[in-house]
């Protein structure tokens, strides 16, 4: 199989790889490693309420390095899970399952996600999480 098509664009199998690597450095708590997967001009936007601590948009890896630091600061990781992957041209969609402890208040929440990336020139240069914000907001906001 072919790694890029006439248009410059990863294959499927190559683009939903490319994806999976991000998750196992995510899990492996490497972010110097993950963030060699994007571009240096990334566009993060986790959507949600301004009350939800983490929601919003990051720019360029020092945004994306700002969110995972955030997220270290609030959220201790139960679970992780990407359950499936869909992907068509330059858009990779993951789904999956997390559990986490909010740090600030001890709850616990499970939430399902989509997350949706768009790749350019072998890395990806957009993320977008789905998620359910409000069991994010009632864990994390005393």
């Amino acid at each position: 199989m072919e790694t890029q098509s006439t248009t410059g664009a990863l294959s499927i199998e190559k683009a939903t790889n490319l994806v999976k690597q991000t998750y196992d450095a995510f899990l492996r708590g490497d972010i110097d490693g993950l963030l060699e997967f994007y571009t240096d001009d990334i566009d993060w936007e986790v959507y949600g309420p301004s009350s939800l601590p983490i929601a919003g948009s990051y720019k360029g890896k020092d945004g994306v390095r700002s969110f995972f630091g955030k997220v270290n600061e609030l959220l201790e990781p139960e679970k992780f899970e990407v359950q499936d992957y869909v992907a068509q041209g330059n858009t990779v969609a993951a789904m999956g399952a997390y559990t986490w402890t909010s740090k600030v208040t001890s709850r616990v929440f499970d939430a399902h996600f989509v997350h949706v990336v768009t790749i350019r020139d072998g890395l990806i240069c957009k993320f977008r999480e789905y998620t359910d914000t409000a069991a994010g907001v009632e864990a994390m906001v005393d």
